[in-house]
């Protein structure tokens, strides 16, 4: 009877890290000053939808993440933490003045020249994409450097403070 109870607390344990809620380490500067490297989070995985199992996407979607969002998603087989900056069909505004600059909304953000020349003919975000850049702009590694990110493979949103 004791192993029954064992096994089903490690099912129950299981179902609960693939489906509902998940802890990561934060490994990195690139959301300081409002996440610390080496924190540890919650991940609230049904925040948009039902999570494959060992997946990098969405079985299913109830919901999109909105501007503000600290979402995660896989990247190169690797769990990242991003806030959601800009949601689909939001106007991109880009300058060159003495540094190379993104606008969304009211906010701005540093570009690199790299950056720029890969993002500077894309106007609008593309239908079911969101921007996410790290809060730490200037040293985080986002989606100015490797794109917009598919809603769908937005697999958590971090329960944060």
């Amino acid at each position: 009877m004791q192993i029954l109870t064992i096994l089903f607390g490690i099912f129950i344990g299981l179902i609960t890290k693939f489906f509902f809620l998940d802890l990561v380490k934060v490994k990195g500067t690139s959301m300081e000053p409002s996440i610390q490297d080496g924190k540890i989070l919650a991940v609230s995985k049904i925040s948009y939808g039902l999570v494959k199992p060992f997946g990098d996407s969405l079985l299913f979607s109830w919901a999109s993440p909105k501007e503000g969002d600290v979402v995660i998603y896989m990247y190169e087989n690797k769990m990242v933490i991003k806030r959601c900056v800009a949601l689909s069909g939001c106007p991109l505004e880009y300058y060159e003045n003495s540094s190379y600059t993104l606008g969304v909304g009211t906010k701005i953000y540093p570009l690199t020249p790299v950056q720029y020349y890969k993002m500077h003919s894309v106007s609008k975000i593309p239908e079911g994409y969101i921007l996410a850049i790290g809060d730490n702009a200037e040293v985080s590694i986002d989606s100015r450097d490797y794109g917009f990110i598919p809603v769908r493979n937005v697999i958590g949103r971090a329960l944060v403070k």
